[in-house]
């Protein structure tokens, strides 16, 4: 629900954050609350728009990692020029207290709020009308888990380690498009999602993949084997799959790194590759324990 739908509901215990990717870190802060507060669009986005980051979840797949954690409300703020304007004081009076009537606020330890990010733990822990719960950053083998590293390790194509950090595959969600049906005369029918400048998505390459939870082999990239000048492409084969996909829905979910993208000398080098890249697809998703 946006803000201006929520309503005061005594006890309400609230997460407050970003939340973008829904990692563990995140999923720490969230524990225990009944309540979650997020912000859409990222707020980066409005006050320092030239620094807007690569998103790893659009809100309706954060909406969807959220509420499989047990949370009852979710709350989203439409972030603008106008409420960037709101002190952090304001943020804690007209909307943690009055809007959501919260007695509970959980933060991760870095969280600032309010115009010019004044706001931080230090004012929430000083309010006495909160019990304010401050989270630290959560490391994993010396590294903080953080939606920029987690950024950085998809770019790399480290959907392994990404994965690990995110506490589930990451994945992209498109509709399917028209290609040039290159592969099907190469005897791999592809469906092809043309990536959102908005969203991460994993560096070129091939992975092993599940679309619509059925194993497939994916390419990202532009084709250099045959020079399409057509723009970067998500080329999605579904193992042992037979049918019409045009203008459907595609949720990928990107398990593992097979190769980084190669110029082949001929098409038959290049079928023979990706004859090499569905075995390999069905080795790694048979030996991954998907998180």
């Amino acid at each position: 629900m946006h803000l201006e739908e929520a309503r005061p509901k005594p006890g309400r215990r609230v997460a407050v954050g970003t939340f973008d990717g829904v990692h563990l870190g995140h999923r720490e802060v969230i524990a225990g609350s009944d309540s979650v507060l997020t912000f859409d669009p990222h707020p980066v986005s409005v006050v320092a728009p030239q620094h807007t980051p690569k998103l790893l979840t659009t809100l309706e797949r954060k909406a969807e990692l959220i509420g499989a954690l047990g949370v009852a409300d979710l709350i989203v703020i439409p972030f603008d020029a106008e409420f960037a304007k709101r002190s952090a004081q304001e943020f804690i009076d007209e909307v943690l207290v009055a809007a959501l009537g919260a007695e509970q606020v959980a933060i991760g330890e870095n969280f600032r709020f309010g115009h010019r990010a004044q706001g931080d733990a230090r004012l929430l822990q000083a309010d006495q009308r909160l019990r304010t719960v401050v989270h630290p950053l959560l490391e994993i083998d010396g590294e903080v888990v953080s939606s920029s590293h987690i950024r950085g390790l998809v770019l790399a194509g480290d959907l392994l380690e990404a994965n690990r950090l995110l506490g589930a595959p990451f994945q992209l969600l498109g509709v399917v498009q028209q290609g040039d049906r290159r592969g099907r005369e190469l005897g791999f029918p592809t469906a092809n999602l043309v990536p959102e400048e908005a969203l991460a998505c994993p560096g070129h390459g091939v992975y092993a993949c599940l679309a619509n939870g059925l194993p497939a082999a994916v390419s990202i990239g532009v084709r250099p084997t045959f020079n399409t000048g057509r723009g970067e492409l998500i080329e999605v084969f579904i193992l042992d799959f037979d049918g019409d996909l045009y203008g459907s829905e595609l949720r990928v979910q990107f398990i593992r790194r097979l190769r980084g993208e190669r110029r082949f000398a001929s098409a038959e080098a290049l079928i023979a590759q990706m004859h090499r890249d569905v075995e390999q697809t069905r080795e790694s998703l048979a030996a991954s324990a998907l998180p």
